[in-house]
C-alpha cells in the first residue's frame, strides 16, 4: 500500500522531495552514497520535508557508521544484507515511532 518515489542519489531525491505534491512519510537511504550522503540527504530533506522519518541502510556496521560521526545514535538503522521481511519490519517501526 506504498507510494514509491525513487532517485538515484541525494541529489536527485531532494528534487523529487521537493516537487512531489503529496505527503512523504520515510525516506529509505543508504548511508554511503555518491554526491551527498545519507546524513547530509537527511537533513537537508527534513528542512524541506520535517515530516519525514528517515531509515538508513548501510554494509557497515551501525556502531561503525556511529563511531566514525556518520549517524548520531539512535537513528532507525537497517544492517545490509536485509531479507523483505527485516525491512517491511524497519519501515513499520520507523513510520511508527513516535520520536
Amino acid at each position: 500500500g506504498y507510494t514509491v518515489l525513487e532517485a538515484r542519489n541525494g541529489r536527485e531525491a531532494m528534487t523529487v522531495a521537493t516537487n512531489h505534491p503529496g505527503p512523504i512519510h520515510l525516506v529509505l537511504t543508504d548511508v554511503v552514497m555518491p554526491e551527498m550522503n545519507g546524513g547530509a540527504l537527511a537533513e537537508r530533506l527534513t528542512g524541506v520535508r520535517p515530516e519525514a522519518r528517515i531509515l538508513f541502510m548501510s554494509g557497515y556496521t551501525d556502531g561503525d557508521i556511529v563511531r566514525r560521526g556518520v549517524l548520531r545514535p539512535g537513528v532507525s538503522f537497517l544492517q545490509k544484507p536485509f531479507s523483505v521481511a527485516r525491512l517491511s519490519e524497519m519501515v513499520r517501526r520507523t513510520l511508527d515511532d513516535k520520536g
